[in-house]
């Protein structure tokens, strides 16, 4: 499932807008699944939450009017296979039918997009993730977005009969008619949305095999996608390689994770946990898969849990399960045992 996530892409141009701006990085390395290495990846997807935490720190520093740098960030290609769905088809409107059906491939996809042809008139609706705050950065971003991709898929440089926005005009608002080459622009409305008079029919140039060559290459990366590490999947992994070094402690994990000790403690009070209830569930899952999974003696694996000694682990085991770790270990490898041989008799 892609629902309430975006591609790494579209979290990666974000996170350059925001640095542009003047969001310290210190801010952004906190934020779930936007570890700048992992933001080129074509296949993973981004927690959608992270990104509007990205959104509203930018929003917060520097307000509206900046959603236009988060678009200069997004050079055409950066986008990777939705830039392309623009040229896709052999007609505009055709064209932004195809965007809008796999805008997945840019963005969280239970976002309400919707294009409208009325006679003459076309136009793209947007509604935002987040209706309860709408952010005014986000929909600049998406409506400057469509428009300069529209303006290369059809060589031309369109003029858009109407924009309007969700949120209010302020004072920095006059920055978006140089934007958009227009002053009908509309604050408060219902929804976002971008219209043009007589563009459906423009052509966009393009080769039909390519085009479905990209169409085909969208929808694949949309089935292959796969969700980056939460937060407390990067906590859990730490700490199990802090617990096999024996540097299993707050101060130690919190360096690794490049936070404070108390940010890491309100991050974990924010997730309805605490640091030793963490540290006691990730020795009971490693403790069940050591003792399954391996032939690791029980002290061994105690070691690797940061425990001081067998007998700790022991105790901590029989309050966890009611059992020994060698009772359990004898009965997962009967259970195996019985399976594998129930396998054979089927064959």
């Amino acid at each position: 499932m892609i629902d309430g996530t975006i591609p790494a892409r579209t979290a990666a141009v974000i996170r350059t807008a925001a640095v542009r701006v003047g969001v310290p990085p210190a801010h952004l390395h906190t934020i779930a699944g936007l570890a700048p290495a992992a933001l080129d990846d074509a296949l993973l997807r981004v927690p959608t939450e992270s990104v509007w935490r990205i959104w509203e720190l930018i929003d917060d520093l520097a307000g509206p009017g900046s959603g236009l740098c988060a678009a200069d960030a997004a050079d055409h290609g950066d986008l990777r296979a939705w830039d392309y769905l623009f040229f896709c088809r052999a007609t505009l409107a055709e064209s932004l039918r195809t965007v809008i059906e796999l805008r997945a491939v840019a963005t969280d996809p239970t976002g309400d997009w919707e294009l409208v042809e009325d006679g003459r008139l076309l136009t793209i609706r947007t509604m935002p993730l987040e209706p309860d705050r709408v952010l005014a950065p986000v929909e600049e971003f998406v409506l400057a977005s469509l428009l300069r991709r529209i303006r290369a898929a059809t060589r031309q440089r369109i003029t858009p009969v109407r924009v309007a926005f969700t949120h209010r005009a302020t004072r920095r608002s006059s920055v978006l008619y140089d934007e958009f080459d227009t002053t009908r622009i509309y604050f408060g409305a219902p929804r976002s949305e971008i219209t043009f008079l007589d563009a459906g029919p423009l052509p966009t140039g393009t080769d039909p095999h390519l085009g479905a060559v990209v169409h085909h290459y969208a929808e694949l990366i949309l089935a292959s996608g796969r969700p980056a590490p939460s937060w407390r999947d990067r906590l859990r992994s730490a700490m199990a390689e802090a617990a096999a070094r024996g540097e299993l402690d707050l101060d130690t994990l919190a360096c690794r994770l490049a936070i404070s000790s108390r940010t890491l403690q309100r991050r974990l009070r924010e997730q309805g946990t605490t640091w030793r209830a963490e540290v006691d569930d990730m020795r009971h899952q490693q403790a069940l898969d050591l003792l399954r999974g391996t032939e690791l003696p029980v002290r061994s694996v105690a070691a690797r849990l940061g425990y001081t000694d067998a007998r700790a682990l022991r105790r901590a085991f029989h309050r966890w399960t009611g059992q020994t770790p060698d009772a359990y270990r004898r009965e997962a490898t009967e259970h195996f045992r019985n399976a594998d041989a129930d396998r054979h008799c089927e064959g």
